[in-house]
Formats: structure tokens, sequence, C-alpha cells
């Protein structure tokens, strides 16, 4: 199987939005941009709202059936590992190893002894295309790097190689991620974590490294973008490079997570990608299930009740839901509008304040923060909130196609 050049996670918390998310891909299509959808869900979130693999499977499945989809499409087991991948091995065809609770654990001394043999004849200031700097390689950084992620790499072939076991070489799509880590990976520990990934025979075709700044759940990019811009090229002239050193497959490319609504950063990754003529993965998982609620509140009705209605209850179960998302957003609960003045407001009003549009006076980050990490609450609402989405199907499949075709494809791929 072979990942396309350009291909987005497009998540779906409740399994009903499929084909409304499709609908953007081929919006794409017909503007001359072909992109792979890749359907994702993480093991979190099944557990959270009581859903199973196969169930992004058919919902896939039904939405290449329903509007003719020709082309290759994906399921991706989002941020797994050996505990959990069993669970997804017949529903799934690409696989996203998640080994970042390995970075930094001690590998065996003579795999690390080994490694620094094998590359010390990078020590020095390798030619890398398109990067205007020179990148310095000393003994020293070969060492620490291995310290620091070879055990994690190590992690992920012993992941991969149990998939094969299972599914056969070739036959699934294999991503490494390393961004769920403190500290964004430098060019040069790309460029060795890449060495070791070709070492462990894992044929990636995507990788996620940690980049610079705040990748917050729904929100816009926080940090500086220049600097971003900066490490985006060189980790794409670094990807080419590895692939000409260490035979990794011609198509690896560069896959951001939390990638939704990063607008500040989305015109130097067209740059970039332009100028590399680069492929990219990009997951945009959490935002179809803002847009189920923006859709509810413009329906009006109900569909505003219910949209109203899981707003307080976060409101009320605040630390409870923020808990496990601590480190990827940020809230000032103080700023957050009280329940009183949420039962005021029109459906209008609650779209407003709750779509991504910077411009929009009414615009609440805060709001969309709280909102984003909420889906616990219409999971437990069960048949009341999937038949609101059946109900109001067309006014949301609208926002969520729009979300994805406008705001994303457009200013990363097209513009």
């Amino acid at each position: 199987m072979i990942l396309e050049k350009y291909s987005f996670g497009i998540g779906d918390r409740f399994g009903r939005q499929g084909k409304a998310q499709l609908q953007a891909i081929i919006n794409a299509k017909n503007n001359h941009i072909d992109i792979t959808p890749v359907w994702n869900k993480s093991h979190r979130e099944h557990t959270i709202i009581k859903t199973s693999p196969a169930e992004v499977r058919a919902e896939a499945d039904a939405a290449v059936k329903a509007l003719g989809w020709s082309e290759p499409y994906f399921v991706d087991a989002d941020h797994i590992g050996l505990a959990n991948v069993d669970l997804f091995m017949d529903s799934s065809d690409f696989f996203t190893l998640d080994v970042a609770d390995f970075i930094g654990r001690p590998a065996d001394e003579s795999d690390v002894a080994a490694f620094i043999d094998k590359y010390k004849k990078y020590v020095g200031s390798p030619a890398v295309e398109e990067i205007d700097e020179s990148i310095e390689i000393t003994a020293e950084q070969i060492e620490s790097i291995a310290r620091k992620y070879l055990r994690g790499v190590k992690e992920a072939g012993r992941i991969y190689r149990h998939i094969e076991s299972a599914k056969g070489a070739g036959n699934f799509i294999t991503e490494v991620s390393m961004d769920e880590t403190d500290q964004p990976q430098t060019p040069v520990e790309m460029l060795f974590i890449l060495a070791a990934v070709a070492d462990e025979n894992i044929p990636a075709q995507t990788i996620a490294p940690k980049f610079t700044g705040r990748f917050n759940k729904g929100v816009d990019y926080v940090g500086d973008v220049g600097q971003f811009a900066k490490e985006f090229d060189q980790d794409l002239a670094v990807i080419a490079l590895a692939v000409k050193e260490f035979g990794l497959p011609k198509n690896l490319k560069l896959s951001v997570h939390s990638g939704s609504d990063k607008f500040s950063i989305y015109e130097s990754m067209n740059k970039a990608l332009k100028k590399f003529d680069a492929g990219l993965h990009i997951k945009t998982a959490g935002t179809t299930w803002l847009e189920e609620l923006i859709g509810l509140a413009c329906a009006g009705g109900d569909g505003l009740e219910i949209a109203k209605k899981v707003y307080v209850q976060a409101l009320s179960r605040f630390d409870e839901l923020c808990g496990p998302y601590a480190t990827v957003i940020d809230i000032d609960r103080d700023k957050l509008p009280s329940p009183q003045t949420v039962d005021t407001w029109s459906g209008e009003q609650f779209a407003d304040a709750l779509r991504h549009e910077k411009s929009c006076d009414s615009y609440d980050a805060d709001f969309r923060q709280l909102l984003h990490v909420a889906y616990k609450i219409p999971a437990e609402m069960g048949a009341d909130y999937l038949n609101a989405l059946e109900k109001h199907e067309q006014i949301i499949a609208r926002n969520v196609t729009e979300n994805i075709y406008e705001r994303h494809i457009k200013p990363i791929l097209i513009k």
C-alpha cells in the first residue's frame, strides 16, 4: 500500500460525518488537488465514546460507497502501542505508532555503541539541499540522540513487526509519531531518528515530529511563526536527505498532528511544500465534532438546546474533561461565559462564539477549547444526540465540508 502525496486525517468522534468529510476531499479533487482521506480515531476516543474500530471502518466504507469515491482511502489506528494495537488489527490499514512514552528511556548499551559506530561517518557538516545554514554534527550529538531516541524507535520496530506478522508486509501504512514530547526535535535529531527507523526496517511513509510552539486542540498555533517555518523547511530537507541516505520509502513525508485550525502557519507550510515539491499528512480530527455543535446551534430549537446543554455540563465538569488534555489546551477559566449568559444566546451567537473565525469579534478561544474536549457529554446523551445529528444532517454537513475545504485544504495546499 502506498500513501499518496497529500493525505488528510479526518477523524469523526461520533461517526456521522463521513460523507461530509469526504465531500471536502472531492471538492479539492475538482480543483485538481488529489488528497487521500484517512479516517482516524484513537483508543482514548473509542474508550470515552464507547465505540469500536470496526465502526470507523464501517463509516469510511459507507461514505466511499455513497459518494462513489474510487480513489484510495485508509482507516488509521491512531496513536497505538503494543497494549492496544490488536483491537485495531482487523479494521485498520494505517497505523500511527506512538512511542513518545519510550523517548528518553535507556536503550541497551550495545545498541547505543553500535549506532554511534555506524553513523560516526556523518560527523562534520553534511550538505543538505535547500538549507541555507550548515548543519553541524558532532560525535557527542550522535551519542546523545541515540540515548534519547533509540529506545523509542526500537519500540516502534516491535509494534511494526507485530502488525506485520498479522497483516503481512505491504498491507498497511506505517507512521512513526514522536510529537507528544516536551521538546521539539532538531534537524540533526530528525536525521538520526530516521536512520534508526531505517535500521529497524520500518517502512515509514510518514513521521510526526514535535515542532516548536504549542499545537493546542482546535485553536490557532501559539508560538514564533518564523521559527516554525524554518523548522518545517529544515525537516522537509532532512527527510529528502534521509530517503537517499538510508533507503527509506521515497514517499516519506511529514505528518502534522493537531493540525486543525493552525491558520497562522498554513501559509509557510504551503510555501515549503511547493518549494520542496513535498507531500504532507495532516490530522484534523477534533474539529468535525465542533462543526456538529455549530450546526446544531444554527438549526435552533432542539439543536440549540442540546448545544447549550453540552456547554453547561462541560463547565460544571471542567477538571474532569480538561485533565487528560492539560498539555494541549490553554483555557482561562475566568473568561468562560456563564451558563446564564449562554442561555440568552441565539443560535447565531453560540455559533459565532464557537466557530474559529478570528475576524469575528464574538469568537471565544476559551469557549472553543472547552467544548473541544467535552465530547464525553454528548456521548453520554446517546440517542438524543445522535438523533439530533440525523435530524439536522444537512446544516451540519454544510459546516463540516466548508470547515475542512475552505479553512484547511485551500490555505495549506491550494492558495
